[in-house]
């Protein structure tokens, strides 16, 4: 059996970030973890079709801050701001914690974001497009909008067949164990009338020259040197 784990929890505290950002312990933790659920769940259903790459939640004294990642932040604002506010008083209802904020971050670059290619393969998969057209015109999207390389997976009834498989498409490097690589991954379903259809993908950003060497630091072991020659003696007293 393959050992498989979720890239993003495997990347924890090195380069990735917890979606939910704060500490509770004993009831008060399940009460917070289940308004967590709620609060996404309602998100996820209100903005279907806004193109939402994460949802991250940050609780500190008695407020609630939550930062929607989208690529469409008008859609999610609305005519002077009314469907935010909408969406503010809704969140309130579900959340202990009275005083909630909404923060939305604008993604300049949908293309590089896997959770959002991975949704925009299942939607052109739901509107009965060939499989294999939606992932390859993914994959040269992405690839023109300048990664280091995309892996994208589709499994399921692919076209219909009687018999569920798994086809995928790569293109570029995607080191799945390097932890320095800048590697994104989302997961999205299509919900086609043959049944469901899941779509895995995986986006290698290019690496920041700028950012110096990774948090680890440099494990590999010091370089010999080229001669042979002895090490000088100590001085004897």
């Amino acid at each position: 059996m393959g050992q498989k784990v979720n890239p993003i929890g495997f990347r924890l505290a090195v380069s990735k970030d917890w979606r939910s950002k704060w500490y509770a312990s004993g009831k008060d933790y399940a009460e917070k973890l289940h308004e967590d659920l709620k609060i996404r769940k309602y998100i996820k259903d209100r903005l279907q079709f806004a193109a939402l790459s994460k949802v991250v939640i940050e609780r500190a004294w008695a407020s609630v801050r939550v930062t929607l990642h989208t690529s469409r932040p008008g859609l999610i604002i609305g005519r002077k701001g009314s469907e935010i506010e909408r969406m503010t008083k809704d969140l309130q209802k579900l959340c202990s914690d009275g005083n909630v904020k909404i923060d939305i971050v604008e993604i300049r670059k949908p293309e590089l974001d896997a959770q959002l290619v991975a949704e925009q393969v299942a939607v052109q998969l739901e509107r009965r497009i060939s499989f294999r057209r939606a992932m390859k015109r993914a994959v040269q999207t992405t690839m023109d909008f300048g990664a280091d390389g995309i892996r994208i997976r589709c499994a399921g009834r692919l076209g219909g067949a009687d018999i569920a498989r798994a086809e995928w498409y790569r293109e570029g490097k995607v080191p799945l164990q390097t932890l320095r690589v800048p590697l994104d991954y989302g997961f999205a379903e299509a919900r086609t009338v043959y049944g469901v259809i899941g779509v895995k993908c995986w986006v290698n950003k290019k690496e920041d020259a700028d950012k110096g060497p990774s948090p680890q630091g440099d494990r590999r072991p010091p370089r010999r040197p080229r001669n042979n020659a002895p090490a000088p003696a100590a001085p004897q007293a």
